[in-house]
């Protein structure tokens, strides 16, 4: 499970990228503009990721802006840029180092995917725990007995 902060100027697309995300087990943020995204990382710690469109509320640059000051602000942090138009190099050269890009409009497998390949951050792994008993774990007569299953063994991939 990962602390994302979703920052999107449309209500409808922010809605749906934070309950995409939700349903992935992840705990989400989210702003309509850059200066509420810089307000909530003040206030929070523990933000993994900040998933911001690259054009909010008219300006092509917001989302390269805000990003570099979010990791000014949190080193640690890691960014995902969305857009639904063309990316430039002269964009991409802006970008904060070790950051990815989200084509809109996405899938949710695509947004699963793109955050397990580039930031190694399994959803599915937040949504087994959370929704289902800890599978690999029993009481037996008052003892817990610890399975050592890994897992892509529990074949629940889906």
């Amino acid at each position: 499970m990962a602390v994302v902060l979703v920052v999107e100027d449309e209500d409808q697309v922010r809605v749906l990228a934070q309950s995409y995300l939700e349903e992935q087990g992840h705990e989400v943020l989210s702003a309509d503009t850059p200066t509420g995204a810089l307000a909530i990382l003040e206030k929070s710690d523990g933000v993994d990721l900040l998933f911001t469109d690259l054009d909010l509320k008219g300006d092509i640059q917001a989302g390269i802006e805000l990003a570099k000051a979010a990791v000014k602000l949190c080193p640690q942090l890691r960014v995902l840029y969305t857009t639904g138009r063309a990316i430039t190099d002269g964009m991409k050269a802006r970008f904060v180092p070790g950051s990815a890009t989200l084509a809109k409009p996405y899938t949710v497998e695509e947004l699963r995917g793109n955050l397990s390949t580039n930031f190694q951050i399994d959803p599915l792994r937040g949504v087994f725990e959370a929704k289902r008993p800890p599978f690999g774990i029993s009481n037996l007569g008052g003892r817990v007995v610890r399975c050592s299953l890994q897992p892509d063994a529990l074949g629940a991939r889906g």
